[in-house]
């Protein structure tokens, strides 16, 4: 939780409906995707994707959704997410 920062989204649209319209104009299947994140705005976009990653710093209930848990921010998690499960 982040005490100086305010997010107003709008309630009919998320990150998990842009990547899926992403992948549908991509021919992509949800299983082709991998999506990494750590905010609950991120949510809708790790269940969506065929393989959901957790930032080690993410917040507990990203961390319960997603297949897998990389390393924090700081750490250069998203990288080493990829060398392990994409190269």
């Amino acid at each position: 939780m982040h005490l100086n920062y305010l997010e107003i989204l709008n309630p009919l649209v998320n990150k998990g409906y842009g990547v899926k319209m992403l992948a549908e104009k991509l021919g992509l299947q949800p299983s082709e995707v991998m999506a990494i994140g750590d905010q609950e705005n991120d949510l809708a976009m790790i269940e969506y994707a065929g393989t959901g990653v957790a930032m080690g710093n993410a917040i507990d209930s990203v961390k319960q959704i997603a297949q897998f848990v990389t390393r924090t921010n700081m750490e250069d998690g998203v990288a080493h997410a990829i060398e392990e499960l994409v190269l």
